[in-house]
């Protein structure tokens, strides 16, 4: 089933253009992480989808037209930052968050469970950190039990400990059937979360498709010598390098996945006479990925 069909969706703010003809599909049970740098049209796109911001151009449908004009109340979202009564407790907030939603059996107590706030249900929202503060938020957004969750930047702004409790949170969300739409600038939480990625700048879709997909099989193999000059010169005749950088005081070396490895690599250079300090071989990550598509773009 398709959740969420966008075709050609444009918004342009005088001669600006936010979104430039984004096409996007996202199917039911997809973690979608759509990437961008920031200003690059993320928010913008999830504002027309949602119905806030209206399209110059293009169009979206939501869950094959299944629900009509009622398919916001299948959706939950998190947009900003929290915004809850702050004198009153974590279960308050989400009683009335229910009120709002006309959910008249909600169940506070496995949402606050879900988002590891349980023991926190009766404090008051102003002793929350931060992070607690998101958690509560995404409880909210669970209000009403909806088929999708959009969030917009959800761990910006927290700290390491804030950011793993969001992740882990989201994942549990995901792990119950939850369709999620998630925009991010932080690429090393789309790639721990995320099924699919679909990346945009200036409000153009670059790619899209799998986390696994837009994730080449290359070989990132760092490489370093006290003797820089020999070991470029012995670098150059080795097959199939696709591409050589230098950082600070060691070379990047790409090769494709069938190509040499870092084991048979030191011996051909130790052959040669050249002793290495430096020899880690790793797979692309979806940062590296994502900065040479963008480069591109």
């Amino acid at each position: 089933m398709s959740v969420l069909s966008i075709q050609n969706l444009t918004k342009q703010y005088g001669s600006i253009t936010a979104v430039n003809q984004l096409s996007l599909n996202i199917e039911k049970g997809q973690i979608l992480g759509l990437l961008g740098p920031n200003g690059s049209g993320k928010t913008t796109t999830l504002g027309m989808v949602l119905g806030i911001i209206k399209p110059t151009a293009g169009q979206y449908t939501w869950f094959d037209n299944e629900y009509g004009e009622k398919a916001r109340m299948h959706i939950g979202t998190l947009l900003e930052t929290p915004n809850f009564y702050p004198y009153m407790s974590a279960r308050k907030n989400l009683e009335i968050v229910a009120h709002i939603k006309k959910d008249y059996a909600p169940n506070i107590d496995e949402l606050l469970e879900l988002v590891n706030l349980k023991e926190r249900k009766e404090s008051k929202f102003r002793t929350f950190s931060l992070g607690m503060k998101q958690r509560l938020a995404i409880a909210g957004a669970l209000v009403g039990d909806p088929d999708v969750l959009i969030f917009d930047e959800p761990t910006n702004g927290l700290d390491p400990e804030g950011i793993a409790e969001v992740r882990e949170t989201i994942i549990k969300i995901a792990d119950r059937g939850k369709t999620i739409l998630m925009a991010s600038h932080i690429l090393d939480e789309v790639e721990k979360i995320c099924t699919h990625v679909a990346i945009i700048k200036r409000g153009k879709m670059l790619a899209s498709g799998t986390v696994g997909a837009i994730l080449t099989s290359d070989k990132l193999i760092e490489i370093g010598s006290d003797k820089m000059d020999q070991l470029k010169e012995l670098l150059a005749a080795v097959p199939n390098i696709k591409k050589m950088e230098e950082v600070k005081d060691h070379l990047i070396i790409t090769l494709p996945e069938d190509g040499i490895g870092a084991t048979e690599l030191n011996r051909l250079i130790f052959e040669k006479g050249l002793i290495l300090n430096r020899l880690l071989e790793r797979k692309r990550s979806l940062e590296s990925e994502f900065l040479e598509i963008t480069k591109k773009g």
